[in-house]
C-alpha cells in the first residue's frame, strides 16, 4: 500500500498479547484512515450498547494516509472510542510527532481490547510491541509521566500517555502527547484509564512510501502556496495563535460568557491572544510538516500562578475565562496547565465550572456541597478547582461528571451548556446561527470542530455567511461536516482548511496513495464517514430528540451586543439540515442513503 503502511497493531490487554493484522484496501479506500477507519472498526466490532469503561470497549488509536508524509500538516492522529461523557462515538483528534512516529514504527493504527490487571503502558520500536508494567508510573501527571519512559526506552521517544485524571475516570479525561497536544475531547483518556493503560510510547525509522513522488510533491508545493498566502494562515494563527479570535468573537458578541448568560465579556481583551503575546508568550511551535505553527510556548514568570507551558487556546481562554467571568490572563493559563498536566479537556472542565458557579449563584447546589466559593470571577477558585477535578477531590468529584450530569444532579439539566451532554465551545449560537446547528447534529456532541461554519459566518471562509441568519445554514453545516471529515480522515490538520479546499486535499491523497480520489470521491467518502458514526449513534440509543440545544440558546434571547433579541432558530435549520442529509423525519439514516452510500 501507498500513503498507508497496511498494518494496524491488535493488542489485547487481558491476555498480555500482541498481533499484527493487515489493513483491507478496500476499507482504507472507502474510509480513508484516521477517524474514518478507526469508527468502521469500532461500529463493526464493538456492541454500541456497551459500557464506555467497560473491557468489552475498544480503544482505538488510528492515522491517515498522509499522516508522516511531507503533506502540509501532515501530523494528526484520531482516538476513537464511545465516550464515557456522551454515549456516543467519540472520536478526538491530536497532532504534535506522535502519529508520524507510529507509522514510521510500521502501523497506520492500534486496537486496544480488554483490560489489564495491573498498570501498563505499550512501548513499540520498529514493529516490535511489549506491554511493560507502568505500577511505578500511576499517578504521575503526563509531563512525569513522558519523562520516565523516555528514561526507560528511548530519549526520542514519542509518548501519549494519561494523567492522574484518566485513571480516576474523570468523564473528559483525554490523552496528552508530547506534553502538550491532545486527544482532547468526549473522555478517550477515561477510556484508556479504564483499561489500566497508562501510555503508548513509540519510536520508528521507517519510512511511508508515496504511489508518484513528483506528483505528490507537486500537490504539496501548490497548497503551501496557498497556505502562505492565506491572511488566516499565514498571519492570524502563526502570529497569536488560536487566541486571535477572543477579541474578534467578542466584538460579534458571540463570546458565551457567565455560562452563556450573555455573548458579550468585558475583560475579553485582558484575556486575548494580543495579552498573552505581550505577556508570556516564548514562542510560537508547529508540529510536524506544519508551516502555521500556531502553538504557543508561554512562561508565567512570577506570583501565585507561576508555571510554564503551553497556551492557553482560544478555547481554554474562554471557558476558563469569560465563561467562568475571569479575566485574570495569569490564573486562566495556570488552570490550563494543569489541564494539561492532569491530563483533561479544559473546555469541558471550564463549562462545568461555569455551569456550578450559575447553579451556586442561584441557590441551586448548596454551599455545604462545596468547600469552594463557586463565585463568577473568582480566579483563585479557578485555579484550585482545576487540581481538583484532576484526582477527584471535593469538589472536583462532582465536577469531574462534566456538566450535564453535575446539573441534572440539582434537578436543573437546563443550565449545563451541552449537546448530547457534551460542552458547547466558545461560540454562542445565539449571534453564530449556523455553529447551533453543527453544535446540536455533531455526532459526539457539542463541539466546533465537526463543522466549522464560524469560517464563513465570521471570517468569509470561504464564502462570507450572515451569522445572524438562519437561511441557508443547513447546507453549510452539511458541506463543513462532510469536508473535516475528510480531512481529519486524512490525517491533516483541519486548520489548513482557512485556505485549502476538498479539491486541495484529494490532490495530495491520491498521488499520495494511488487511488484516484477526486473532489466528488473525496467529499463522498467524509459524508461516508459522518453517516456512519451516526448509525452507531442511534444503535447506541441516541434520536432526534439529541439533536438540540440547551434551552437557554432556544428560548433566552440575547441580551446585549450585535446579537441582541436574537435566539437560535434550530428548528426552522433542522427540518432542511435532515433533509439534505437524505435522513427521515426522525433523523434515522434512509435506506437509500446507506445503499448510496454503501453503508
Amino acid at each position: 500500500m501507498y500513503g498507508w503502511v497496511g498494518q494496524l497493531l491488535r493488542v489485547d490487554l487481558s491476555s498480555g498479547k500482541c498481533k499484527v493484522e493487515k489493513i483491507d484496501p478496500l476499507l482504507a479506500r472507502d474510509y480513508v484512515g484516521a477517524r474514518g477507519l478507526a469508527s468502521k472498526i469500532l461500529y463493526d466490532e464493538v456492541d454500541p450498547g456497551v459500557d464506555p469503561l467497560a473491557p468489552e470497549n475498544k480503544l482505538i488509536f488510528m492515522t491517515g494516509p498522509l499522516t508522516g508524509t511531507a503533506a502540509i500538516s501532515g501530523s494528526r492522529y484520531n482516538v476513537v472510542t464511545k465516550s464515557p461523557l456522551t454515549g456516543a462515538i467519540a472520536a478526538s483528534s491530536s497532532g504534535g510527532y506522535f502519529g508520524g512516529e507510529l507509522k514510521y514504527a510500521g502501523f497506520d493504527g492500534i486496537i486496544f481490547e480488554g483490560k489489564a490487571a495491573e498498570p501498563v503502558y505499550l512501548w513499540i520500536e520498529d514493529g516490535n510491541c511489549e506491554i511493560r508494567p507502568a505500577g511505578d508510573l500511576w499517578g504521575k501527571n503526563t509531563r512525569d509521566t513522558e519523562e520516565a519512559i523516555k528514561a526507560a526506552t528511548c530519549p526520542n521517544a514519542k509518548v501519549a500517555c494519561i494523567g492522574p485524571a484518566g485513571e480516576k475516570l474523570v468523564r473528559f479525561a483525554c490523552i496528552i502527547n508530547e506534553k502538550h497536544r491532545a486527544a482532547g475531547r468526549s473522555g478517550v483518556g477515561a477510556v484508556m484509564g479504564s483499561k489500566n493503560l497508562k501510555a503508548v510510547a513509540v519510536r520508528g525509522h521507517g519510512g511511508i512510501k508515496v504511489a508518484d513522488g513528483p506528483a505528490f510533491r507537486e500537490a504539496v508545493l501548490a497548497a503551501l502556496a496557498k497556505i502562505k498566502a492565506n491572511d488566516v494562515t499565514h498571519g492570524g494563527l502563526p502570529t497569536y495563535g488560536t487566541a486571535v479570535l477572543v477579541n474578534i468573537i467578542n466584538a460579534h458578541g458571540g463570546l458565551p460568557t457567565r455560562n452563556f448568560q450573555t455573548g458579550v465579556f468585558p475583560g475579553a481583551s485582558k484575556i486575548s491572544g494580543e495579552a498573552l503575546a505581550a505577556n508570556y508568550l516564548i514562542r510560537k511551535k508547529g508540529c510536524l510538516a506544519c508551516p502555521i505553527a500556531c502553538g504557543r510556548a508561554t512562561l508565567v514568570p512570577s506570583g501565585p500562578y507561576a508555571g510554564h507551558g503551553e497556551g492557553p487556546e482560544y478555547e481554554a481562554l474562554w471557558s476558563l475565562g469569560a465563561d467562568c467571568g475571569i479575566d485574570d490572563l495569569a490564573a486562566v493559563t495556570k488552570a490550563n496547565y494543569l489541564a494539561n498536566e492532569l491530563g483533561y479537556d479544559p473546555i469541558t472542565f471550564g463549562a462545568t465550572l461555569a455551569c456550578a458557579m450559575e447553579l451556586y449563584e442561584k441557590g441551586y447546589l448548596p454551599a455545604q456541597d462545596t468547600e469552594l466559593p463557586l463565585e463568577f470571577g473568582n480566579a483563585a477558585v479557578l485555579v484550585e478547582a482545576a487540581r481538583k477535578v484532576g484526582y477527584r477531590e471535593g469538589i472536583g468529584d462532582l465536577l469531574a461528571e462534566g456538566s450535564y450530569r453535575l446539573a441534572e444532579r440539582y434537578g436543573h439539566a437546563e443550565l449545563s451548556m451541552s449537546s448530547k451532554k457534551q460542552e458547547y465551545p466558545a461560540y454562542d449560537p445565539r449571534a453564530i446561527q449556523g455553529i447551533g446547528l453543527n453544535y446540536a447534529t455533531s455526532n459526539r456532541g457539542g463541539c466546533h470542530v465537526r463543522g466549522y461554519t464560524v469560517a464563513a459566518e465570521v471570517m468569509g471562509i470561504p464564502v462570507q455567511a450572515d451569522p445572524l441568519v438562519a437561511e441557508g445554514k443547513a447546507a453549510l453545516v452539511k458541506a463543513f461536516q462532510d469536508l473535516t471529515a475528510l480531512v481529519d480522515a486524512s490525517g491533516m490538520c483541519l486548520f489548513t482548511t482557512f485556505a485549502l479546499g476538498a479539491a486541495d486535499i484529494v490532490a495530495m491523497l491520491a498521488p499520495a496513495t494511488g487511488v484516484p480520489y477526486t473532489e466528488e470521491g473525496g467529499l463522498l467518502a467524509g459524508e461516508r464517514i459522518f453517516n456512519l458514526e451516526r448509525l452507531f449513534n442511534f444503535d447506541a440509543g441516541l434520536t432526534k430528540a439529541d439533536d438540540t440545544l440547551a434551552p437557554r440558546l432556544l428560548m433566552e434571547p440575547m441580551p446585549e451586543g450585535p446579537a441582541r433579541g436574537k435566539t437560535s432558530s434550530l428548528a426552522q435549520m433542522l427540518a432542511e439540515y435532515y433533509t439534505l442529509r437524505g435522513w427521515d423525519d426522525e433523523g434515522r439514516v434512509t435506506a437509500a442513503t446507506r445503499e448510496r452510500l454503501g453503508l
